[in-house]
């Protein structure tokens, strides 16, 4: 469920982009995204199908909804700002400092144990978020918002939960269903009208 609302960045960034930054609206984006958000529904139907609304589960679906909006707005503030010649790295550095103070401020006002494990594992899964998950992969992302637009380059929100499912498939055990199997040809089939270029105009 978490998965198809964040998916819907590509909507909201599209949506911000033309109210807060004048981009046209394209609309081989909206149904490349269409698309692919049922492609998506169509792989997680299983857990879509036992969903209901009670107070936890709609308490969760709210935050993440929260989330998703708090998403695309930092991916237009990324494009605003790109687009005013404020370099990717800085900005972004400047950003996850201030992300850090407010969670350090969180976690002191709610009183919550600070706990750091010197093993193998926990460093290295620490780094690798903090380098390759966080520094990389954000610097990385917000480029590409800066060369094709924030709602293009959502689209990859779209993406995000097919591969985690490729790799829960190499490494996990996870079989396929047709229905499944399906959904994921309609998100790439939906990343195809999403991303290409459109034709120039004579």
């Amino acid at each position: 469920m978490v998965a198809i609302v964040f998916s819907t960045v590509v909507f909201m960034n599209v949506f911000f982009g033309a109210l807060l930054l004048g981009d046209a609206i394209q609309p081989g984006v909206l149904v490349g995204a269409a698309i692919g958000l049922l492609g998506l529904a169509l792989i997680f139907w299983p857990e879509l199908s036992g969903f209901s609304l009670d107070n936890e589960r709609a308490l969760g679906l709210l935050f993440a909804a929260a989330g998703a909006v708090s998403a695309s707005l930092g991916n237009i503030t990324s494009a605003r700002n790109q687009r005013h010649g404020l370099p990717v790295v800085q900005v972004n550095a400047l950003g996850m400092a201030y992300g850090t103070l407010f969670m350090t401020l969180l976690v002191i006002v709610r009183a919550a144990p600070l706990r750091f494990e010197l093993t193998h594992g926990y460093v290295l899964s620490l780094l690798y978020l903090a380098v390759f998950g966080s520094v990389i992969a954000f610097g990385s992302y917000l480029t590409l918002i800066g060369r094709i637009g924030p709602g293009r380059a959502g689209y990859a929100t779209v993406l995000f939960p097919v591969i985690a499912l490729i790799l829960s498939t190499l490494f996990e055990g996870l079989r396929w269903d047709l229905v499944g199997g399906f959904g994921a040809a309609l998100v790439v089939v939906g990343n195809v009208l999403a991303l290409r270029r459109r034709t120039p105009e004579p």
